[in-house]
């Protein structure tokens, strides 16, 4: 009970703010006070976050706020039974360094990662925060791990998004290095810097500006292509001619955040009609609700549809 009421009940607090009612403690006994309504839900919330620590999991202040913030989990909230909601969250997809599972937090997380199980080429689109990146990473980590893949390749291509490559310090590597920490922070997460940069150094993990795939064919490999909405038409089909054999290769980008100038000449936006009906082939769309990082997030990115729905096009 102590890891479900979280240090100094800060689990409870949350509890008590998202659902607008008053947790009282007794010892090991917990009373629920609020509307009918409302303490049915955090009844069965509280009762998730018991399920889920009953399971092994580590439910630190991150993982009740994105609970909290899942829509899965509020629902089950409503009208689930004990443990329904957890089901998505079951399966572990590997752990990290620090032995956290890392599983699927919402129902189009989960096709995702039965996606990339299932197909050879998997698109994951959709806004930021969604998990795309973070979940193809930790599949290309299982995958290495099983031996189901020899080497991971992640890819980005590079484009100014606002600055210009010219004017920053040092040579090329040390230019594009900040297009492509963020896949580092990822495999940090997960392996550990000191694995990470091992299996860097033996060629095992490669991260590579987009430009420098051209010309190979790789097998045997787990293949990221990161922030895909910045490639033009011509990269995106360069980039799809080098699969080779038993290679799985997953495709993710954000539509709404295009950096070229030529926002319609995106070559993510193409490729949905181009390949539309291929077999072998699948495309997972990420919405908002999919959002796991901070609550302001979700709602960023909320008012930023409803502003581009609205037809508004800014002061002339």
């Amino acid at each position: 009970m102590l890891n479900v009421f979280g240090p100094h009940d800060e689990n409870l607090r949350m509890v008590e703010n998202e659902f607008d009612v008053n947790l009282v403690t007794y010892g090991n006994t917990l009373m629920i006070k609020g509307n009918k309504a409302k303490v049915s839900q955090a009844y069965r919330m509280i009762q998730e976050l018991t399920d889920q620590i009953r399971r092994g999991y580590r439910v630190d202040r991150k993982g009740v706020r994105g609970m909290l913030q899942n829509p899965l989990y509020q629902a089950a909230a409503v009208e689930a039974k004990p443990g329904e909601a957890g089901e998505v969250d079951k399966e572990a997809v590997c752990y990290t360094i620090k032995g956290k599972k890392i599983t699927a937090r919402s129902q189009t997380q989960k096709k995702y990662i039965k996606a990339m199980k299932k197909y050879d080429l998997v698109f994951g689109i959709g806004p930021a925060g969604t998990g795309k990146t973070y979940l193809a990473v930790a599949m290309a980590v299982a995958a290495l791990r099983a031996q189901e893949a020899n080497r991971i390749v992640l890819t980005r291509p590079v484009v100014e998004a606002g600055e210009k490559l010219g004017f920053l310090p040092g040579d090329l590597y040390e230019k594009v290095d900040p297009y492509l920490r963020p896949l580092y922070d990822a495999f940090y997460e997960i392996m550990g810097a000191e694995e990470f940069h091992h299996l860097r150094d033996e060629g095992v993990i490669e991260i590579v500006p987009l430009a420098y795939m051209r010309g190979r064919t790789l097998n045997d490999a787990f293949i990221v292509l990161d922030e895909a909405q910045n490639t033009n038409p011509e990269q995106m089909k360069m980039f799809l001619t080098r699969l080779g054999f038993e290679t799985t290769t997953v495709i993710v980008g954000d539509v709404t955040q295009i950096d070229l100038q030529n926002k319609k000449m995106s070559g993510l936006v193409q490729i949905s009609h181009i390949l539309k009906g291929i077999s072998g082939i699948k495309f997972i769309y990420f919405t908002g609700r999919d959002v796991v990082r901070h609550q302001l997030v979700k709602k960023i990115i909320k008012a930023y549809e409803e502003y581009e729905g609205s037809g508004f096009k800014g002061a002339k």
